[in-house]
């Protein structure tokens, strides 16, 4: 007899699947709130310096035009200010001269040493306006997300390697309470820098929620439930982006959007207490007998309660094959095997690209010219029709094509825009739309496959992996939006190419349908 045959002989897709799968469905929900939020919490508001002070005239009395050049546009340009008002620049009446404006050019200026004004519009109050993250200073902006991708890059290896360690819920729990408490401090935060750092905590914590979560599905549902399962938690994923843009527009100061999101998971942590740990983790890390009382509860709550009875420590110890430790431990149990190697490799491309191409795209809103919040609206509703399509090709054709074919479309999708004027915005946010469904397929297919490809002995290293991986391509992508210097396609090449090339990769995975899940590192060698 397997795992499988036993969750199923205990009620399969029982009342206490439904109830755990809800319970760690529902914290999704937020993250996508914290993955997304400086969409809003760090948003540019139209800014110019603050003109010099005039004697014996107030602000009001200056026109903005005689303190401030023009750009291009004529706009008042963002970073620098006539170093002597330019009274010339007006005609008799006092407005603005237009035929006088191109003599300004040859007035001396200066940066905007006395601070920046900031005008009405969609932000008001964010981390550049408190913190003045514009001229010299915008790449600050950046920096804050990438410390906090960060954060996530070292969580999904130090939280991988741990709750295979110490088992998945313990973990959990953890992550709720210090994902709560980080994100409060950072609500609170006096000073960029104790931002940054608590946002680098935020992420370690959200790796830690994501990859536990996602295990502890896998390891308590049934085979045959695992694609629909890994969707819904997509869709929660889905539906949190919709919750960002509610509450980013009924809450435009920063502080109280940051606050309204991260208190939900004391709830979680309370709560979480109650979760049961994965009995297949705790068979392979020789604890049998807590095992056979988490599924004796599992039995009980699904109404097979002889069932469970009949259980005992031996007959769990015979369905799980336990290993011998490897040298060097779990992390070199990723390459230690040819079926291993091809395993890790592949996931590592799955995962690199598909963070890479998805930030590139859903990390600069303002870029598209429309209003954000209708932006993040729409780059929320493309992934349920996303979704939906990715598990019916999961479920009917396979792991492997819907893995391959979402990156090659997403590819297609951001290469398209190279042709696409600037002068066709609707066109442009079309083709990126598709391409964010197609990458947001893209994740749902790698949460199930990952799961399926790697052991329970080291599934959760495995996960770990692909998160790493996942977040090094999140803190790269807003680095590629440099190389536009050096020609303004090359980001779209850069991003494009990556999805396509892990489409090829994706073929020398083996397919996960209807397969059971490995148990040990021989049990995929075998495939």
């Amino acid at each position: 007899m397997s795992f499988v045959e036993l969750l199923t002989r205990l009620g399969g897709m029982g009342r206490f699947q439904v109830t755990y799968v809800a319970a760690l469905a529902i914290p999704l929900l937020m993250l996508a709130s914290h993955n997304l939020l400086q969409n809003f919490t760090a948003g540019v508001p139209e800014h110019h310096c603050r003109p010099r002070p005039v004697a014996n005239a107030t602000p009001a009395d200056v026109p903005l035009v005689v303190s401030i050049p023009s750009d291009g546009h004529r706009q008042p340009q963002r970073c620098r200010r006539f170093v002597e008002p330019q009274w010339h620049l007006l005609d008799a009446n006092g407005s603005a001269d237009a035929s006088a404006n191109g003599t300004a050019t040859e007035a001396a200026t200066e940066p905007c040493r006395d601070g920046w004004t900031y005008l009405d519009g969609i932000f008001t109050d964010t981390i550049v306006t408190e913190w003045d993250l514009v001229c010299e200073s915008k790449k600050l902006r950046q920096v804050a997300q990438s410390i906090y991708m960060a954060g996530i890059l070292l969580g999904s290896g130090l939280f991988g390697v741990l709750s295979d360690k110490f088992g998945r819920r313990a973990l959990l729990t953890w992550c709720y309470l210090q994902l709560g408490a980080t994100g409060v401090g950072t609500a609170a935060a006096p000073s960029l820098l104790v931002y940054c750092l608590c946002r680098f905590l935020t992420g370690l914590a959200m790796a830690g929620v994501s990859l536990n979560s996602a295990s502890l599905c896998m390891e308590w549902i049934p085979t045959e439930a695992r694609a629909v399962v890994g969707t819904i938690n997509g869709y929660c994923y889905t539906l949190g982006q919709f919750v960002l843009a509610a509450a980013a527009f009924g809450l435009p100061r920063w502080r109280q959007l940051q606050l309204v999101v991260s208190l939900p998971f004391f709830v979680f942590f309370f709560y979480s207490w109650l979760y049961v740990e994965s009995a297949r983790w705790q068979v392979t890390s020789g604890r049998p007998d807590l095992a056979l009382r988490g599924l004796r509860k599992v039995a009980r709550v699904n109404g097979r309660k002889e069932e469970g009875d009949k259980l005992s420590e031996e007959a769990l110890r015979a369905l799980v094959r336990r290993e011998p430790p490897l040298p060097g431990g779990a992390v070199a149990a990723l390459v230690r095997t040819p079926g291993m190697r091809t395993v890790s490799c592949g996931v590592s491309f799955v995962w690199f690209s598909t963070s890479f191409a998805y930030y590139g795209l859903a990390m600069d809103l303002q870029a598209f010219g429309f209003n954000v919040y209708l932006s993040q609206l729409v780059f929320g509703a493309v992934d349920i029709p996303a979704k939906l399509l990715s598990v019916l090709v999961i479920s009917c054709l396979g792991r492997r094509l819907a893995q391959g074919g979402s990156l090659a479309l997403a590819g297609l999708c951001i290469l398209a825009n190279i042709f696409v004027p600037s002068e066709l915005p609707t066109l442009r946010m079309a083709f990126a739309v598709v391409g964010k469904g197609a990458l947001a397929a893209s994740f749902n297919c790698a949460y199930i496959f990952t799961g399926e490809l790697f052991p329970t002995v080291i599934r959760q290293t495995g996960m770990g992996l692909g998160g790493t991986m996942a977040r090094v391509g999140g803190m790269v992508a807003p680095l590629v939006r440099m190389a536009a210097d050096v020609t303004p396609v090359l980001p779209l090449v850069i991003y494009g190419a990556a999805p396509i090339v892990s489409a090829i990769a994706t073929g020398f995975l083996p397919e996960t349908r209807n397969a059971p899940l490995p148990e040990t590192i021989k049990d995929v060698e075998r495939r």
